[in-house]
C-alpha cells in the first residue's frame, strides 16, 4: 500500500510543481435560444431553452425593500405563508397540484427582494404558472397558517441569532452600512411574534408588484410560446405602481476593524471587507481572477497560508458579494481565540503580498481555468443556469453575458490581474469586524493595531 500523501505532495513531481495544462479552445457557456421581453404590466420575462431534461426551472424576483422598522419581520412572515392558500386553493390543494406535475414552489426574502423559485415537468408548466399566478393575485394568508408559520419562524430566528456566523454578519453589515435597510437581514423574534395576518395581506397588496420584477424560465420549452403562456397566466397581476428597490448603498471605506465582544467565546470570527466593482465594470474579469488567486478557491494564497501551512482555521476564503449597485470583497475565517491576532496578521500580510508580489503567469492561468470551468459547470444544468440568470438580470444583464464571459476571462493579461490586485486588495482599503471574547483578544489585537477595541 502506498503511503498517504498530503495535498501539496499530490500537486508536485520530483522536478517541482506540476505544470498547469494550457487552456483549450473556449466554448460558450451555453447554446441558448431565448426571448427577453417586458410585458405590459412591467414584468420582465426571460425564457431560455435548455432541453437537457424534460423539466422547467422558474425564478421570480420582486424588488422588496422597505423603510419601516417592522418591514423585515412582516416580509419574513409573508415569504413563509404566500404559498399556504389562495382564494381558489387551500394549502393541501396547492401542494397536491404541484406534486402531480413533479413540481415545487418556494419563497424566500432578503432586504433587497422577494424570490419565488420552483420547477416542474415541462408538461406541467401551465399548472406551475397557474399556481404561481394564484399566489401572486389572491394569496389568502389564512389566520391559522400565518399563526403556525409565525411561531415556527420565531423559534428558528431565535436559534439563528445565537449563531456566531449570524452575529458576525450582522455586525459587519452595520459596520459597513450603518442603519441602511440593507443591513436588516434577519428580524428580531419579538417583531415576528407581533405580525398579524392582516398586516401581511396589506404588505402583499402594496409590495408584491410586477413592475420592475423579473421572471426567468429555463428548460425544455419553446421561448416564444412560453412568453405567451406567461402573458395569459399572469394577465391579472398588474399595478400602476412599481416594486420598491433598495436605495443606493454607500461605498465601503477602509479603516480600523471593530472588535465586537462575545464573552466566553472560544472561537473568533474575522470578517474583512472592501469596495469592489460588479459584473458590468470592464475591470471585473481581472478582479475576479485576482480574487481567486488571493482566497477564492482551495489552492489560493490565503488558504495555503492560514489553513494548510499554519493550521489557524479549517475554513478561509475571499469572495465577491454582489450588491444592488456593485460589489464588495469579503474575506472571512473562523479561528480559535488564541490564534485570532496571528490569523489577522497573516491576512494583512497576504493582502500586501498580493499587491507587491503580484500573481505570476502560472497563477493567473490556474485561476483562469478554474473560473472558466466553474462558469461552464454552473450553467450546464437547468437549475444552475436559472440561478446564474437570476443574478445577471438583477443588474440588467442576460444570457449574452454568459456566452461572452469565458472569452473575457481568456483575454485578461497577467498585468491586468496585477493592476486589479493593487487597486482592490491594498490592505488600507479594508475594514471589518472581529467577533470574539474581547477580554482575551484585546491585548494582542491592541498590540497588532488597526482594530478599534471599543
Amino acid at each position: 500500500m502506498s503511503p498517504h500523501r498530503m495535498a501539496q505532495e499530490i500537486g508536485r513531481t520530483p522536478a517541482g510543481p506540476r505544470e498547469v495544462p494550457p487552456l483549450g479552445e473556449q466554448r460558450p457557456a451555453a447554446d441558448l435560444g431565448c426571448v427577453d421581453t417586458v410585458l405590459e404590466s412591467g414584468l420582465r420575462v426571460l425564457a431560455v431553452r435548455q432541453a437537457a431534461v424534460p423539466m422547467v426551472e422558474l425564478r421570480l424576483r420582486i424588488p422588496f425593500a422597505g423603510d419601516d422598522a417592522l418591514h423585515t419581520a412582516r416580509a419574513e412572515v409573508l415569504a413563509n405563508t404566500v404559498l399556504t392558500g389562495t382564494a381558489r386553493r387551500d394549502r393541501f390543494e396547492v401542494d397536491t397540484e404541484l406534486a402531480l406535475i413533479g413540481g415545487e414552489l418556494d419563497a424566500r426574502v432578503d432586504p433587497e427582494r422577494l424570490r419565488i423559485s420552483g420547477s416542474s415537468l415541462s408538461s406541467g408548466l401551465s399548472t406551475l404558472l397557474d399556481v404561481l399566478a394564484d399566489a401572486l393575485t389572491s394569496a389568502a394568508y389564512p389566520e391559522g397558517e400565518v399563526g403556525r408559520e409565525r411561531d415556527r419562524l420565531v423559534e428558528r430566528i431565535a436559534m439563528a441569532r445565537s449563531q456566531p456566523s449570524v452575529i458576525a454578519r450582522e455586525a459587519l453589515q452595520r459596520h459597513r452600512y450603518g442603519e441602511h435597510p440593507f443591513t436588516r437581514e434577519i428580524p428580531q423574534p419579538d417583531d415576528v411574534a407581533g405580525v398579524a395576518a392582516e398586516q401581511v395581506r396589506t404588505l402583499h397588496a402594496a409590495a408584491v408588484l410586477p413592475r420592475g420584477s423579473v421572471l426567468i424560465l429555463v428548460g425544455d420549452l419553446d421561448p416564444e410560446g412560453v412568453v405567451a403562456d406567461v402573458r395569459r397566466a399572469l394577465g391579472d397581476w398588474s399595478s400602476d405602481a412599481a416594486a420598491t428597490g433598495l436605495p443606493e448603498l454607500p461605498d465601503v471605506v477602509g479603516g480600523d476593524l471593530k472588535l465586537v465582544p462575545r464573552p466566553g467565546a472560544v472561537q473568533s470570527q474575522l470578517r474583512l471587507s472592501a469596495q469592489a466593482v460588479g459584473r458590468t465594470d470592464p475591470r471585473y474579469p481581472a478582479l475576479q481572477l485576482a480574487n481567486l488567486a488571493f482566497g477564492g478557491y482551495f489552492s489560493s494564497r490565503l488558504v495555503e497560508n492560514i489553513r494548510e501551512d499554519k493550521g489557524y482555521t479549517y475554513h478561509a476564503r475571499s469572495a465577491l458579494e454582489f450588491t444592488p449597485h456593485g460589489a464588495t470583497l469579503l474575506i472571512d475565517a473562523d479561528t480559535a481565540s488564541e490564534v485570532t491576532a496571528a490569523a489577522l496578521l497573516e491576512m494583512r500580510y497576504e493582502l500586501g503580498r498580493l499587491c507587491l508580489v503580484r500573481p505570476s503567469a502560472s497563477e493567473v492561468d490556474a485561476v483562469r481555468q478554474y473560473a472558466i470551468g466553474a462558469l461552464l459547470t454552473s450553467s450546464a444544468n437547468q437549475p444552475g443556469l436559472a440561478t446564474q440568470l437570476d443574478a445577471l438580470t438583477s443588474v440588467g444583464l442576460g444570457p449574452e453575458w454568459l456566452r461572452e464571459h469565458p472569452e473575457r476571462l481568456a483575454e485578461v493579461t497577467t498585468e491586468q490581474v496585477g493592476q486589479a490586485a493593487m487597486e482592490f486588495f491594498a490592505p488600507t482599503r479594508f475594514t471589518g469586524v472581529v467577533v470574539g471574547d474581547a477580554d482575551r483578544l484585546a491585548p494582542e489585537l491592541g498590540a497588532l493595531g488597526g482594530v478599534s477595541l471599543r
